[in-house]
């Protein structure tokens, strides 16, 4: 077992699921069947996921001729604290396998902080194990974890310097930035609400986020985290911050939208949701 939870996956069949992925991904591109089937490991508690994440991919098909549907697992979590977050992990084997049973055509793990305590180590073992589970249940659609997709959808704003907003205790803000960190991302500003119940994150008022940026030191920043949580709203600000500060903005939702729409092979086309996703996406590379 590693230290969050998770049992280690089987290194040695690396190479049997990444053929399989590719496969199967092939197989996607060439038979997808509207609408697209998209999988949501969310904890119990959390509100946010299933409101912003549709919306966002609601934007991106308008008019498109394609659309989304959305289909939940729950992991039991209340608040947010290490013993918490250890015992939701162990969950998510089962999560992954009821939404293989609907054959769904990608699976987002929502909880950045899960898994992201883990250090980087944590997050290609919590990758991994989740794409094994899936062959174990003889599906393998693409997968998306909200902590991978933050560093990667970083990456691709090609920004070696941000800040980030949090509504986590500070300590685990800590953890949160120790790992962007062990990506060569260098955090430069952060700002913890110190909320532990995870309920109450998801009730958070996004117009606050404008706030608390505006009075955050973003001099330094390539871009700006408005919430490094899946949990705490912040679609509505987005835009607006982005406006106000002349960065890039982005969220964890939006980062797992940006990865999603990638693994699918679609473009990004959302507006008000920041530049990374707006028609204009393709500027970045």
């Amino acid at each position: 077992m590693d230290t969050y939870g998770l049992k280690r996956p089987c290194l040695y069949r690396t190479k049997l699921f990444s053929h399989f992925f590719l496969t199967a991904r092939l197989t996607r591109m060439i038979t997808q069947k509207k609408p697209y089937r998209i999988g949501l490991i969310v904890p119990s508690s959390n509100t946010t996921m299933e409101t912003e994440i549709p919306e966002l991919l609601r934007r991106q098909s308008s008019g498109k001729g394609y659309t989304f549907s959305f289909h939940s697992s729950r992991m039991r979590l209340k608040e947010v604290t290490p013993e918490a977050l250890r015992a939701m992990n162990q969950q998510s084997a089962r999560c992954v396998a009821e939404l293989n049973d609907a054959k769904v055509d990608a699976i987002m793990y929502a909880c950045l902080v899960a898994v992201m305590i883990g250090g980087k180590e944590g997050m290609l073992e919590t990758d991994t194990y989740l794409r094994e589970a899936s062959l174990e249940s003889g599906q393998l659609p693409a997968i998306i974890s909200s902590s991978s997709a933050l560093v990667k959808s970083i990456q691709d704003l090609k920004a070696s310097r941000i800040s980030l907003i949090a509504p986590y205790k500070k300590a685990l803000t800590r953890q949160v930035i120790q790992t962007i960190e062990a990506h060569d991302i260098t955090v430069v500003d952060s700002h913890s609400l110190e909320v532990t119940d995870n309920f109450q994150v998801g009730q958070l008022d996004p117009s606050h986020l404008v706030d608390i940026a505006r009075n955050m030191d973003l001099s330094q920043s390539d871009a700006l985290v408005i919430s490094a949580c899946v949990q705490m709203p912040s679609l509505a600000a987005i835009a607006e911050v982005e406006q106000m500060i002349s960065l890039p903005v982005i969220s964890a939702a939006s980062a797992s939208v940006h990865q999603l729409l990638g693994q699918l092979d679609l473009m990004p086309d959302i507006q008000s949701a920041g530049r990374m996703l707006s028609s204009h996406a393709a500027m970045l590379s």
